[in-house]
């Protein structure tokens, strides 16, 4: 496997998550914590990974005990750590989870001056990779500050919309020094992808409008072509120029919302590869988030294609509904 091409390579966020064992109760109050390999990008790589996808991360970690963490934990989950450089300066990012609400948990991050996964520059870049690769994945937060900023702009000047560009919103307004710049920032990328996967908040960062359908529209007008807009307990909207759709949420008990929208990326990574139509795309990673969302963690909670599977039969396929009304 080690030796097959590369399906997909993401971009961007990386660290060490350390979850509450005790549930439901403030952080000062917590006692004991689980580490689980985290950050968005590395998360959608190892959900891929665990759907059969021949993944890697294109990131940065500290010269630290964290940082080797994370190249071991990405390859006993199949993913590729060959680009995953250090930074030497800085220490790899930490983030502490607050299981108080489950559904939306506050999160601590240990990310200052700078994330290593933020310094980024042209010599860390396969270009060749960044290239040819069928599946490239980037965000929102990988241009919040430089020189990431630069990095993945100019790694999607290169790609061209190449293949699969795909671009995870992933608005964080905490590393972000106000909404225009985010705005700004995140919007010019949109001319450079052809799919877009955020939620109704960011897609109201990027495009200036938090209903679905209007957030859609202004994203197919930009020259993507799929698009697609998460709504919680109200379901997914994708939609092509062709065509949309609405995808209704699985029904779970929800123990831990962090990963969910990482579970429906490697989800939707692995569809987009297997060429599957928007429908089918979107009630698959519909139901990966879903399975994510009644489990503790992040990069351990990643579902198996038998588990989307068994899920997506026991609620049945997607239908025509209003959506976020």
């Amino acid at each position: 496997m080690s030796d097959s091409p590369l399906e997909a390579l993401t971009v961007g966020r990386v660290g060490v998550d350390l979850y509450p064992l005790q549930s439901g109760v403030p952080l000062a109050e917590v006692r004991t914590f689980a580490k689980s390999l985290g950050g968005t990008a590395t998360n959608v790589a190892v959900a891929a990974a665990r759907l059969g996808r021949r993944s890697a991360v294109l990131t940065k970690v500290g010269p630290d005990g964290f940082g080797d963490f994370v190249r071991t934990a990405l390859t006993e989950f199949g993913v590729r750590a060959h680009y995953v450089s250090t930074a030497p300066e800085l220490r790899t990012p930490v983030v502490f989870c607050e299981l108080n609400p489950p559904a939306d948990p506050p999160l601590l991050f240990y990310r200052a001056p700078l994330a290593p996964d933020l310094t980024l520059t042209p010599d860390d870049v396969p270009w060749e990779v960044v290239e040819t690769v069928p599946l490239l994945w980037v965000t929102g937060t990988g241009v919040s500050a430089e020189p990431g900023r630069s990095t993945q702009r100019a790694m999607l000047e290169r790609r061209a919309r190449f293949g699969h560009t795909v671009l995870d919103l992933d608005y964080r307004p905490m590393f972000w020094p106000d909404l225009a710049t985010a705005r700004r920032e995140i919007g010019w990328m949109l001319e450079h992808v052809n799919v877009v996967v955020g939620n109704r908040i960011e897609a109201e960062v990027a495009v200036g409008s938090a209903d679905p359908d209007a957030a859609a529209d202004r994203l197919l007008a930009r020259g993507v072509r799929l698009a697609l807009i998460k709504c919680g307990a109200e379901g997914v909207l994708a939609a092509t120029a062709a065509a949309r759709w609405t995808v209704p949420a699985c029904p779970v008990e929800v123990v831990c919302g962090l990963g969910a929208g990482d579970g429906f990326g490697g989800a939707l990574v692995h569809g987009l590869l297997s060429g599957w139509d928007p429908l089918r795309l979107a009630t698959y990673a519909n139901a990966a988030g879903a399975l994510v969302a009644a489990r503790l963690a992040c990069a351990d909670a990643m579902p198996t294609a038998a588990e989307i599977e068994a899920m997506v039969d026991t609620n049945g396929s997607a239908e025509r509904l209003p959506l976020c009304d």
